[in-house]
């Protein structure tokens, strides 16, 4: 069931697009950084619907120990086992998503690495991450797509920081041009993380840079994009909003995990 989106009334949003040269170096890497998407009103509200979350009744949300990625507790009444590693359904938690996705600033730029007609799914993402000091864990090297089920593979997920990101609180890693690439099965644990034992892959991961973004930044990645990150070894938490867009004509498969949820249609900007 598609629910559409009235368009944002920031004004700000009109010259908010990719340039060409940023378009060709998405299409080249597969990822792109814009400074300054959301405005310091944003995030603060944003930071407060996640504050709420962790100090009250959460709601839908999945834990470190619920992961078993390196560095999450063994179980939820271990020690650190009530950390919350998401918050899921951020639409549904307060309206500041629903008036920001629909901005120019965000559903323009998709239309232009999409096309016309963007969808964002409330299936995948559509959560705020919390990465917390102490009980943080490290996420290994994947591509979103790996357990989405849509038509085409080409999905854009947009990654806006709440806060400063680096590698010492865990930012993003993100290998360049291997949404473009081919991976056999072979290169792929069990869990299909990327095989870090490989040569091959090693070569790969020597390639990886890293996604520094202060609050308000945002990161475009394509779901086929490998990416990684590491533990919260700072005292502080970090927190950052997830969503995926889709293009109209390439839906979830029926009867997936993918249609599981309603999804948002975005307006249509000139």
């Amino acid at each position: 069931m598609l629910t559409n989106s009235p368009p944002s009334s920031n004004a700000a949003d009109a010259s908010s697009l990719f340039t060409a040269d940023q378009l060709a170096a998405f299409q080249r890497t597969g990822y792109a950084i814009v400074r300054g998407l959301a405005d310091a009103a944003t995030c603060d509200a944003m930071r407060e619907v996640t504050r709420r979350g962790l100090t009250e009744e959460p709601g839908p949300a999945e834990f470190e120990a619920d992961v078993h990625y390196p560095g999450s507790p063994e179980s939820r009444e271990a020690e650190g086992g009530q950390t919350v590693r998401r918050l899921k359904e951020a639409h549904g938690r307060h309206p500041i998503f629903t008036q920001w996705l629909p901005s120019r600033a965000v559903t323009g730029r998709m239309q232009q690495l999409l096309g016309p007609q963007v969808v964002v799914p409330l299936a995948h993402h559509n959560c705020i991450m919390t990465k917390q000091p102490q009980f943080s864990s490290d996420t290994l090297w994947h591509q979103d797509i790996r357990y989405w089920s849509f038509q085409r593979p080409d999905l854009i997920s947009l990654w806006l920081a709440l806060g400063r990101e680096r590698p010492e609180n865990g930012c993003l890693s993100l290998i360049p041009g291997t949404h473009a690439m081919e991976f056999s099965r072979e290169r792929l644990d069990a869990a299909l993380f990327l095989r870090p034992e490989l040569p091959e892959n090693q070569k790969l991961i020597a390639q990886a840079v890293t996604a520094e973004l202060d609050a308000g930044d945002a990161l475009f990645f394509h779901a086929r994009t490998f990416h990684a990150a590491g533990r919260n070894r700072t005292t502080d938490p970090k927190f950052s909003v997830v969503f995926t867009f889709r293009a109209a004509d390439n839906p979830p498969v029926p009867g997936s995990r993918s249609s599981a949820m309603p999804e948002l249609l975005m307006p249509v900007y000139p």
